[in-house]
C-alpha cells in the first residue's frame, strides 16, 4: 500500500513538472503603437510630399528595402524605428504620416511624423523647407482628431496612453544651422555653443511636456551621434579630410556635452504620469567607426557607400551614382546616414532600453 502511494506521488510530481515545462510562456506585453518625431534618422517618407531638396524617394535609396522600394528613408533599407516596431510586435515598419495610402490599421499602430532636415530649432527646418517640430506636433494633434472620429475619444486616449513615442533630432541644428547655413544669424543670437545647446534642450523639454499633455506616457529621447565622424563633416574639415579622414573631435565633443546635459534633464523631468527614457546612439556609432573593421565585420567606416562617399546625400546620391556592391560592409550609406546594417547594430545596443519600456507595461 505504501509502495503504491509512493508511486502515485512520483507520477503526480512528474506530471506537474512536465506541464509546467511545456506551458506556453505568458505573452510579452507590447505597445499599442509607435509614434516617431524627428529628422532624417527616422523620416519614413514625409518629405516625399514636400517641395524640398531633402528627399530620398529615388534609387539607389531603398536598394535593400522590402521590394527594393525607395520609400523616402535616408538609407538602403530599414531604420532603427522599423526594427523597434518589429521587435515589440507592433508592426514590421513604421510608415510616414503624410502617406495618403495609409489604412486605419496603419494609423492605429503608429506613424512617423519626422521630416529629414528638421531640428529642435524652428529655423533649422526653415533652412531646408521641411516640417518643423512644431508642425510635427500639430500633425500629431490632427492624427488624434482623425482617430477620435474613427474609433472614438476614449479608445483614442487609451491607444495613445499605451503607445511608445520616440524623438530623434538635433544633428541638423548644429551641422546645418549653428555651424552651417544659419551661422550668420544663429551665432549672433547664441554667441557660444553652450547657450545654443541650452536653447535646444528648452525646446525639447517643451515638446516632451506637450506630448505628455496629449496623453503620452512613454517617451524615448534619442541623443546625438558622434557628429564629427559623419563622412561629410570630415570632408568639409580640411585637417580631418587630409589626415586619414579622422573624426573632427571638436564636433563630437559638442555631441557628448549635449548628450550628458540631455540625459540629466530627462531625469529631472521624470514625473509619475509618464516615463522618459534616454537612448544612446553615440556609443554604438562610435564603436562601429573605431572597431568596425576589427570586430564588427565592416570594411569602410568613414565614407559612404553611395558615390565617392565623401559628400553625396539626398539629390547628390541618385540613380547615376556609383554604389558599392555590398552595403553591409559600410557603416554609412551616403555621406551622412548609416546603412541598414549599421542601423540594425544600433538597434541591438538599444534593445535593453526597449526591454525596459516593455517591462514598464507590467510594473
Amino acid at each position: 500500500m505504501n509502495y503504491s502511494l509512493a508511486v502515485y506521488h512520483i507520477i503526480v510530481l512528474w506530471f506537474i513538472f512536465f506541464t509546467s515545462q511545456t506551458q506556453a510562456p505568458a505573452a510579452r506585453p507590447k505597445p499599442s503603437a509607435l509614434f516617431v518625431f524627428g529628422d532624417s534618422t527616422v523620416d519614413a517618407g514625409n518629405n516625399n510630399f514636400l517641395r524640398t531638396p531633402m528627399k530620398s524617394n529615388f534609387p539607389p535609396y531603398g536598394r535593400d528595402f522590402i521590394n527594393h522600394i525607395p520609400t523616402g528613408r535616408f538609407s538602403n533599407g530599414r531604420l532603427v524605428t522599423d526594427f523597434v516596431a518589429s521587435y515589440t510586435g507592433v508592426k514590421d515598419i513604421v510608415p510616414a504620416y503624410l502617406d495618403p495610402t495609409l489604412t486605419i490599421q496603419d494609423l492605429m499602430t503608429g506613424v512617423s511624423f519626422a521630416s529629414a532636415g528638421s531640428g529642435f530649432d524652428p529655423m533649422t527646418a526653415t533652412l531646408s523647407s521641411v516640417i518643423s517640430m512644431e508642425q510635427q506636433m500639430e500633425y500629431f494633434k490632427e492624427y488624434k482628431s482623425k482617430m477620435e472620429m474613427l474609433i472614438g475619444k476614449d479608445n483614442t486616449l487609451e491607444l495613445i496612453q499605451k503607445a511608445v513615442f520616440m524623438l530623434s533630432a538635433g544633428t541638423n541644428d548644429f551641422i546645418v544651422n549653428y555651424y552651417g547655413l544659419g551661422e550668420p544669424v544663429t551665432q549672433v543670437m547664441y554667441p557660444n555653443v553652450t547657450a545654443y545647446r541650452n536653447y535646444l534642450i528648452q525646446n525639447i523639454q517643451q515638446f516632451v511636456k506637450e506630448l505628455i499633455n496629449e496623453g503620452a506616457q512613454k517617451i524615448a529621447m534619442v541623443g546625438l551621434p558622434p557628429m564629427g565622424c559623419l563622412p561629410e563633416v570630415i570632408t568639409l574639415n580640411r585637417y580631418a579630410a587630409t589626415h586619414e579622414r579622422t573624426c573632427v573631435e571638436s564636433m563630437s565633443y559638442v555631441a557628448t556635452d549635449y548628450n550628458v546635459y540631455l540625459e540629466n534633464k530627462l531625469k529631472d523631468m521624470q514625473i509619475s504620469e509618464a516615463k522618459l527614457y534616454y537612448a544612446d546612439i553615440y556609443t554604438p556609432i562610435l564603436d562601429m567607426i573605431e572597431f568596425g573593421t576589427k570586430k564588427l565585420g565592416f570594411e569602410e567606416v568613414n565614407i559612404g557607400c553611395c558615390g565617392s562617399g565623401y559628400v553625396e546625400a539626398a539629390a547628390l546620391c541618385n540613380m547615376n551614382s556609383a554604389v558599392c556592391e555590398d552595403a553591409t560592409k559600410y557603416v554609412f550609406w551616403d555621406a551622412i546616414h548609416p546603412t541598414e546594417q549599421a542601423y540594425y547594430y544600433v538597434f541591438t545596443t538599444l534593445r535593453p532600453v526597449v526591454d525596459r519600456v516593455l517591462n514598464d507595461y507590467i510594473n
